[in-house]
């Protein structure tokens, strides 16, 4: 069985919690400054980052098309037609969607598509959970179920300090992102688990502010004191995720994973302020091979 996913996910993990099977990646499309790069490609982090940053340009991306999945089924299938291809959340993308389209045109192909009801470093967690299953030998409900129990005990949550890239990309709507940015506001922003779709949680006057609120946020789960696996991903902003990293550990003991700059297609639709943070309770947390 082969592994597909799409550029929604960050997959930045220790050695020993990395698959040691490919992983392949369907690219979304980022068009900037009149050029258009493949995130993760031919543009990465660091790169969209610094480009933001000079020249305050606000990028538009693309998904990756039906035609883009059966291209890239139909060329595995050569080797094992037994797909698992996980998306990005359907409430965030049309991925799956697309995917469902694509795995289609390949009838050849025995696609299983799982919606990961997130994106970013949890949908990473997912993606390397299902890969060393694989691995393992583990049969196909048995590793959607293993997706599907990461996605019930883990939780994404951010917060960013510059609202113009979510007002330009249509996040939010104009009058009130103007009016937030007037009054400074900083949004606190979680994945609902039912629909996989953004939800506002709470909101600041000031970015330090809304690190703490974000990790008030965090307590409603999770008591004080409760051992968390913990990432924390941003998009060109790290003294905000050394702030985050520094008002969690107040109250939580961590399990850090590696700190990673946020996937090109998703800081495109945020700006370079955005900071991440994925955690689950490390009792609650699934057993992976």
């Amino acid at each position: 069985m082969q592994i597909v996913t799409d550029t929604g996910m960050d997959l930045y993990l220790p050695p020993e919690e990395m698959p040691d099977i490919p992983i392949h990646v369907v690219r979304h499309t980022i068009t900037l400054e009149g050029k258009t790069y493949h995130s993760g490609e031919d543009i990465q982090p660091e790169e969209l980052y610094r480009i933001l940053a000079q020249t305050g340009g606000f990028p538009t991306t693309s998904q990756p098309s039906s035609g883009d999945y059966a291209e890239m089924y139909r060329k595995l299938t050569q080797t094992d037609p037994d797909i698992l291809s996980i998306q990005m959340s359907s409430g965030l993308s049309g991925s799956v969607n697309a995917a469902q389209a694509g795995a289609k045109m390949v009838p050849e192909a025995n696609v299983t598509i799982v919606d990961g009801k997130t994106l970013s470093a949890v949908m990473g967690w997912q993606v390397s959970a299902a890969a060393r299953a694989v691995k393992a030998g583990w049969p196909v409900p048995q590793i959607v179920k293993l997706i599907q129990d990461i996605v019930a005990v883990s939780d994404s949550i951010y917060t960013l300090d510059d609202l113009r890239y979510l007002i330009h990309g249509g996040r939010i709507s104009h009058m009130k992102g103007l009016i937030a940015s007037m009054l400074k506001i900083k949004p606190i922003i979680g994945v609902a688990k039912d629909t996989g779709a953004y939800e506002q949680l709470g909101q600041a006057r000031t970015f330090k502010r809304a690190i703490e609120e974000l990790v008030k946020i965090v307590s409603r789960k999770h008591p004080h004191g409760t051992p968390l696996r913990t990432q924390i991903i941003h998009a060109y902003n790290p003294e905000g995720a050394a702030a985050m990293r520094e008002e969690v550990e107040k109250y939580y003991p961590c399990t850090w994973l590696p700190l990673a700059n946020m996937s090109p297609v998703l800081g495109a639709h945020t700006g370079t302020t955005m900071v991440g943070l994925g955690f689950a309770s490390l009792a609650q947390y699934p057993q992976v091979p």
